[in-house]
């Protein structure tokens, strides 16, 4: 047993993943979160500001539900993240599509593995087991 004190109230709960909250401040939390997708999806010019004076939530918590691709924006709204890597505007997640596409392309090209050198056998009078590689 995996037991942890809420990171919201201190009680002692059985930790299992995720973010260490207790499960009625998790049910707690969803009901804010739904609380700011209804705010955002009704007033689609507003800031992240306004929506956490709104909706009574810390506006760090509002940009971890974007990071976590929870909450995304309309392409019309005034509310616009940056790209972690570029600086793009995003409305969802870390990365804008540009730098999730190099880094895919970087991440699968180390996966590919490289050839091993051939080992090619020369004999010689000082030592007949002496190998040497063929570097080409």
């Amino acid at each position: 047993m995996n037991a942890r004190n809420c990171r919201k109230c201190g009680r002692v709960f059985n930790y299992i993943a995720g973010v260490p909250l207790c499960p009625s401040c998790r049910e707690e939390m969803e009901k804010k979160f739904q609380t700011v997708k209804e705010y955002i999806q009704n007033n689609k010019d507003t800031t992240i500001k306004t929506v956490a004076e709104a909706c009574e939530v810390e506006e760090s918590q509002i940009r971890q539900w974007v990071r976590e691709e929870r909450l995304v924006f309309s392409d019309d709204s005034a509310i616009v993240m940056q790209c972690e890597i570029c600086g793009a505007p995003i409305h969802t997640g870390r990365y804008c599509d540009k730098c999730k596409q190099d880094t895919m392309r970087s991440l699968a090209g180390a996966g590919r593995q490289q050839v091993a050198p051939q080992v090619q056998r020369k004999n010689t009078k000082e030592n007949p087991r002496m190998r040497f590689l063929d570097n080409r």
